[in-house]
């Protein structure tokens, strides 16, 4: 028996038997071995994710063993990789090839698969989350059978597996349509916070990629500005010392102390809250796509995201800030506030909206669920959709109303998994059992 936790801590399983395939063939076999038994089996993943959706306590699926680049056309842009490939292997890999992801989060631990199936996201008005970077995907199905899935191949299918949730099958290769490598500008900067809501709308619109934090208890917002670069142009990374200071130093390690001083006292947590606020510093550079995107983020923290229509944002943040001083305990994590454009992905949270992202976190350790509570009461206001990998408390019947395509999301399970192989008990809370 193998015990399996999640980064955050907020999950956790004993799985009782754990497949480490290294081809396609032996992903096959495995879940016709756990099917002959009767038993569930859950993909791992990284274990970023902060809810149990890769929580397997029957059988689990480790794809450590499967990783890389399996093909990939320059030319085209079209490269696919094998499922358990992080991404920042995938990213490194992509950077030998000259090529790059045209957009990322802030974090590259999640495999591939786990960060498309769970809608992970960057910012970007114009631009989508990494499932709409998608061009084709292998699964191994319930009954063994490999089969891939685009737009012009088995449609229905690819349009619910490019967030599939893990539902569907196991993923075994993706087909990423990338681009060639470029540039980012990175500005970041603290501003009042009024300025930013005031001018979010114009920030978001005339910047390629636009982003802030808001510390709660203070008055700034730390604001992030990343926009592409010509071809050709020149390098200006931050040097190795601004670098190590500014994010290892201040955003890690002094950053981590306050938050368990807040922990350990938690009268601090608002005046230290004002501090860091008051604290934030400038800098400006440029350097390649993957390494302006990706942060490193060594404190642990818990974290709700919910999509909301992008016009909604000013009166949800708004009544946000109102609540968060009414709480019983404080908050010692700021929220990050981003955008995307609307897609056409069923169980994507940006589906059929052009949609602000609102996420809220707390210290590890530090109690949250008051929080995360009413602030999902505050969101459900205007159909906010949570994150799949996020923590949040609704089920299918609340999820079946804010998602036009949940049913034929629902069909297209029923048809590849008829006996819910691929299904745990977060799966059967929020898609219903089989």
């Amino acid at each position: 028996m193998t015990r399996w936790s999640n980064w955050a801590g907020t999950a956790t399983a004993s799985p009782l038997r754990v497949h480490r395939p290294r081809d396609t063939d032996a992903i096959a076999e495995a879940i016709g071995r756990s099917a002959a038994d009767g038993r569930r089996l859950r993909p791992l993943g990284s274990g970023h994710s902060f809810t149990a959706i890769a929580a397997a306590n029957s059988d689990a699926m480790d794809l450590t063993g499967w990783t890389g680049i399996a093909s990939a056309d320059v030319a085209k842009g079209l490269v696919t990789v094998r499922s358990g490939t992080t991404l920042k292997q995938l990213n490194a890999e992509l950077d030998a090839l000259g090529l790059a992801m045209t957009n990322l989060g802030d974090i590259d631990a999640q495999t591939v698969a786990g960060a498309i199936s769970t809608g992970t996201h960057g910012t970007g008005a114009r631009l989508g989350g990494i499932a709409t970077q998608i061009a084709a995907l292998e699964l191994v199905l319930a009954d063994g059978t490999v089969v891939t899935c685009s737009a012009d191949e088995r449609p229905d299918l690819f349009a619910a597996a490019r967030v599939g949730l893990g539902a569907l099958g196991v993923i075994s290769t993706v087909t990423l349509q990338c681009e060639p490598s470029f540039l980012l500008s990175a500005q970041e900067r603290p501003e009042p916070l009024e300025q930013v809501l005031e001018g979010f709308d114009q920030f978001a619109d005339e910047n390629d990629h636009f982003e802030f934090y808001w510390f709660p208890y203070g008055k700034n917002a730390l604001v992030k500005r990343n926009n592409r670069l010509p071809a050709g142009s020149e390098h200006r990374p931050l040097g190795r010392l601004k670098e190590f200071v500014d994010y290892e130093v201040t955003e890690n390690v002094a950053f981590g102390g306050l938050c368990r001083l807040g922990r350990a006292v938690p009268k601090l947590v608002q005046p230290l809250g004002r501090f860091a606020s008051n604290i934030l510093s400038a800098r400006e550079y440029s350097d390649t796509s993957h390494r302006v995107f990706v942060t490193h983020r060594g404190v642990r923290f818990v974290e709700s995201e919910f999509a909301i229509p992008r016009e909604a944002l000013h009166d949800v943040f708004s009544e946000l800030r109102a609540f968060v001083p009414k709480l019983e305990n404080p908050v010692a994590f700021p929220v990050e506030v981003r955008v995307a454009a609307a897609d056409d992905i069923w169980l994507s949270t940006a589906n059929g909206r052009d949609s602000a992202y609102i996420a809220i976190h707390q210290f590890v350790g530090m109690p949250y669920r008051e929080y995360f509570a009413g602030f999902a009461s505050i969101v459900g206001e205007v159909g906010g959709r949570p994150h799949w990998g996020k923590m949040h408390d609704l089920d299918a019947a609340t999820l079946r109303s804010r998602y036009p395509r949940f049913d034929d999301f629902l069909r297209v399970r029923k048809e590849v998994d008829p006996a819910g192989i691929f299904t745990n008990t977060y799966l059967d809370r929020v898609l219903g059992t089989v």
